[in-house]
C-alpha cells in the first residue's frame, strides 16, 4: 500500500485576508489558498482556506504533520483597545508609573498633545509594600497581611487580567511569584500576568507597558487558540499546532496563551523570514523586504541575510510617525516599519482638498467597491482596477467576481467630484499617494537605521506588493526587485522555513571590569534550559542552535548595541574580546570609540531553536529568450500618464531564462505583478521574477 504523502501546513490570518499554504515535507509548495478573513470568528476563515488547499492537493487532515500559525488578532485587539478590564499591582510608592512615564512629552510645543491610551487608568493601578534591591536582595518582605484587601479592591473594580510588575523582579522574582500564586487561589478565572516573566528586563515603564499588554489580551488570545486548536482537531487535524512570533521562531501554544504578547506582529515577521531566505539563496547581501497586503504594508531591512531586529516597539501611535506617542512593548521582534497602506485602504478628499489614502481599511467587509458586498468608497485595489493593472477574470483565482463599475462610481464620487478630475486622473492619484507614503516610510525607516536603499534589491510579496513593487522603488530610489513563487502567500511560505525558536532576554548589569565569569555562566546557563524547555515542547529534533547576545553601552548611556558572545562557557580570556568587539561596533556605528570610558552590561539575550538549511541556488539560465505574451490589455502608464497596451503573461507560461519589456502584466492565482514602462522582467534559475530598472524612460 503506497505511503500517504506527509504534508506541512501555515496559515496566516491578515486583516483582509487569510493565506493557507501546503508544502511538503522537501520543501514543495503543492497547494496555495486565499480566503476573506472573517472577523467575527477568524478560526472559520482559517479553517474554510485550509480545507480547500487540501482539496486542491488531493489530501486531508490526517496528512498534515506540522501546522503553523500566524494571526492579527493580538494585534487588533490592542489597536482596537478589544482587551479585558486589566488592574495593576505595583510597589509601595510606585502607583503611578503610567502617569509619569519618561518624564517628557513627545511633542514639546504640541498644546493639543494627546497622550497615548496606556490601558490602565488610575483608578485600577494598586501597590503592595515589599521591595528588591537592583541586585535581587530583599530589602523589605512582601506585605501577606495586605493582599485580602488587594484582593477585595480588585474584585471591586471587576478586573478581568491583573498585571504585576514589582520593582527589580528580574534580578528576583520571589515576590512576583508569591503573589501571583495568592491572587489565583483567591481570583479563579482571573488572568494574572507577571513582569519577570513576560519582560524580564530593567526599564519599570517598559516593562510595567509590556506586562499590561500581555494581560489584556490574555483572556482573548487563550479562548482563541483553545477553540482554534480543538475545531482544526475535530476536523481531523492530529498533530500540533506552533504560533509564529513577533521575534521570526516558533512556539507551542502552552507558551502562546502564556505570553500573547509575543504574538503581536507574528504574521510580518513570517515575510521577512522569506525574505531572508530568498536573499541567502540568492546571495543577496542587503535587501529591502517589502510585503503589502490588503490592509497594511511592511518594510524591513535585511542585512547578510538576518532580517534587523529590536528589543522594543510601540502598539497603536497616537501620532504614526512620532516615537513616544504609543504604547511601549519591550519584547524580541523583527523590526520593520508598518503603515496603513494595503489593497483595502481607503481614499478619502479632506475639508482641505486634500487627497489622502488610509489608515483605514475596508478590510473583507464590506471590502473595496470592486467587491461588491456593499463597499461604497474607493480603495487602492479599485484604483488599480480601473487603470487596468488588475484581470478582473483572474483576481482572487476567479472566485470573487469584480464590479468594474462600482469601482469606477466609488472613485468618481470619492474622489473625482471632490477635485474635479476624470476617473483616470483620480484613480491615478489614489495611486501616486499610496505608492509615495510606502515610499516615504521606506526611506524613512533607512535613515533612522543609518542605512541606503539604494543598494538594496526589494522582494516583494504580499498581495498587492508585486503590483506596486515598480511604483514603490522607483520613489525609494531601488532598482531592482525580486519577485519569489507563491508571492501572494508570502508570509505563510515564510512560516513553513520558520525555526522552532525561544528568545529570553533578561537584566543583569556588570561592567567589563567586574565582571564574574563564573557566575554569568550560571546566569547563562539557567536562560538556555529555559529556553531550550520551551522548544523541545515544540519540536524533537534534537539539533539546536544557541545565539548569544550582550547588550553593550558605555556608562552613563541610555541604550545599548549588540555585541555576539561565544557558543561556549566564558572564560577571563573573553573579557578583552568583548571589549574589543563592542569598541568595534561602536566605532561601525558612531564613527569612533570613546577611550578610557567604563563599558558595562545591562541585557543578556539568549535564543535557542531548531537548525534550519538554506537551500543553494539552481544555475542561471543558459540564455535569455523572449516570452510570448498571452493576451494584451489597456492600461493607464503611470510613466507617460496616458494609456497603452501592456502584454499580459501567466506566470505559469513563463520559464526559466525567458525575460520580457515593460508595460506588462504577470499574473498567477493570488496577485499581479505589474512590470512599469521603465523596467524590465526576467526569470531566474529558481523561477524569480527579477525586474531592473531601465536607464531611460520611453
Amino acid at each position: 500500500m503506497a505511503q500517504k504523502l506527509q504534508l506541512r501546513a501555515a496559515v496566516d490570518i491578515g486583516g483582509t485576508f487569510t493565506d493557507t499554504v501546503l508544502m511538503t515535507q522537501s520543501g514543495e509548495v503543492v497547494a496555495t489558498c486565499k480566503t476573506p478573513t472573517t472577523p467575527e470568528n477568524p478560526t472559520l476563515g482559517a479553517l474554510e482556506g485550509v480545507k480547500r488547499a487540501l482539496s486542491d492537493a488531493g489530501a486531508k487532515f490526517d496528512q498534515i504533520v506540522g501546522f503553523i500559525h500566524g494571526t492579527t488578532l493580538a494585534t487588533n485587539a490592542l489597536i482596537e483597545r478589544q482587551g479585558a478590564r486589566v488592574a495593576t499591582i505595583t510597589n509601595e510608592g510606585f502607583r503611578d508609573i503610567l502617569e509619569i512615564a519618561y518624564e517628557r512629552r513627545y511633542s514639546q510645543y504640541d498644546i493639543n498633545i494627546e497622550k497615548p491610551d496606556l490601558i490602565v487608568p488610575r483608578a485600577r493601578a494598586f501597590t503592595i509594600r515589599g521591595r528588591m534591591d537592583a541586585n535581587g536582595k530583599e530589602l523589605t518582605p512582601l506585605d501577606y497581611d495586605a493582599i485580602p484587601k488587594l484582593v477585595e479592591e480588585l474584585r471591586a473594580c471587576k478586573a478581568e487580567a491583573v498585571a504585576i510588575c514589582l520593582m527589580h523582579s528580574y534580578a528576583n522574582t520571589a515576590h512576583e511569584e508569591a503573589l501571583r500564586e495568592k491572587l489565583i487561589a483567591a481570583l479563579p478565572g482571573v488572568a494574572i500576568s507577571i513582569s519577570s516573566q513576560v519582560s524580564p528586563e530593567a526599564r519599570e515603564f517598559d516593562r510595567l507597558c509590556t506586562t499590561i499588554a500581555n494581560a489584556y489580551i490574555q483572556p482573548l488570545m487563550a479562548r482563541y487558540l483553545v477553540d482554534f486548536a480543538e475545531e482544526f482537531s475535530a476536523h481531523g487535524l492530529t498533530c500540533p499546532v506552533l504560533m509564529m512570533t513577533a521575534g521570526g521562531g516558533m512556539t507551542t501554544l502552552a507558551t502562546a496563551a502564556q505570553l500573547p504578547i509575543r504574538l503581536v506582529e507574528s504574521g510580518p515577521a513570517g515575510g521577512a523570514i522569506l525574505a531572508a531566505r530568498i536573499a541567502e539563496t540568492a546571495g543577496l547581501g542587503q535587501v529591502l523586504s517589502f510585503d503589502m497586503g490588503g490592509t497594511t504594508a511592511k518594510l524591513c531591512l535585511i542585512d547578510e541575510f538576518r532580517p534587523q531586529s529590536a528589543r522594543r516597539f510601540e502598539i497603536a501611535r497616537a501620532e504614526r510617525f512620532i516615537k513616544g506617542s504609543g504604547m511601549p512593548v519591550r519584547i524580541p521582534v523583527l523590526e520593520m516599519i508598518e503603515i496603513g497602506a494595503g489593497g483595502g485602504s481607503i481614499a478619502s478628499v479632506d475639508r482641505l482638498g486634500r487627497l489622502q489614502v488610509g489608515p483605514q481599511s475596508a478590510g473583507s467587509e464590506p471590502g473595496p467597491a470592486a467587491f461588491g458586498k456593499g463597499g461604497s468608497q474607493a480603495t487602492v485595489t479599485d484604483a488599480d482596477i480601473a487603470q487596468g493593472l488588475i484581470e478582473p477574470a483572474s483576481f482572487a483565482e476567479g472566485r470573487l467576481a469584480i464590479d468594474m463599475d462600482a469601482a469606477l462610481n466609488a472613485i468618481q464620487e470619492t474622489v473625482g467630484n471632490a477635485l474635479e478630475l476624470d476617473t483616470d486622473a483620480a484613480a491615478a492619484g489614489i495611486s501616486e499617494i499610496v505608492d509615495e507614503s510606502m515610499a516615504g516610510a521606506g526611506r524613512m525607516h533607512a535613515v533612522e537605521s543609518g542605512k541606503d536603499l539604494g543598494a538594496r534589491t526589494m522582494i516583494a510579496f504580499g498581495g498587492n506588493g508585486p503590483l506596486h513593487a515598480t511604483r514603490v522603488a522607483r520613489r525609494a530610489g531601488v532598482s531592482r526587485i525580486l519577485v519569489p513563487r507563491d508571492p501572494g502567500v508570502g508570509s505563510a511560505v515564510g512560516f513553513l522555513h520558520a525555526a522552532v525558536s525561544f528568545e529570553i532576554v533578561r537584566s543583569r548589569y556588570a561592567t567589563l571590569e567586574t565582571l564574574d565569569v563564573e557566575e554569568l555562566n550560571d546566569f547563562i546557563t539557567k536562560m538556555i534550559l529555559e529556553a531550550t524547555e520551551v522548544v523541545r515542547a515544540g519540536s524533537l529534533d534534537i539539533k539546536l542552535k544557541c545565539t548569544r547576545i550582550a547588550y553593550m553601552r558605555y556608562h552613563g548611556q541610555g541604550h545599548e548595541i549588540e555585541i555576539p558572545l561565544p557558543d561556549r562557557l566564558l572564560t577571563s580570556d573573553d573579557i578583552h574580546t568583548l571589549r574589543i568587539a563592542f569598541e568595534e561596533e561602536y566605532s561601525r556605528q558612531f564613527t569612533r570609540s570613546v577611550p578610557g570610558m567604563v563599558i558595562e552590561i545591562l541585557n543578556w539575550s539568549i535564543r535557542v531553536g531548531t537548525q534550519v538549511n538554506t537551500p543553494s541556488a539552481a544555475p542561471a539560465p543558459d540564455q535569455a529568450t523572449l516570452a510570448t505574451f498571452q493576451r494584451q490589455q489597456r492600461i493607464l502608464c503611470e510613466v507617460t500618464g496616458k494609456r497603452r497596451i501592456a502584454d499580459v503573461y501567466d506566470r505559469p507560461s513563463l520559464m526559466s531564462g525567458n525575460y520580457l519589456i515593460g508595460p506588462a502584466l504577470i499574473v498567477e492565482p493570488q496577485t499581479t505583478t505589474y512590470v512599469s514602462a521603465d523596467f524590465t522582467a526576467m526569470v531566474d534559475g529558481d523561477e524569480n521574477i527579477i525586474l531592473t530598472r531601465s536607464e531611460g524612460t520611453p
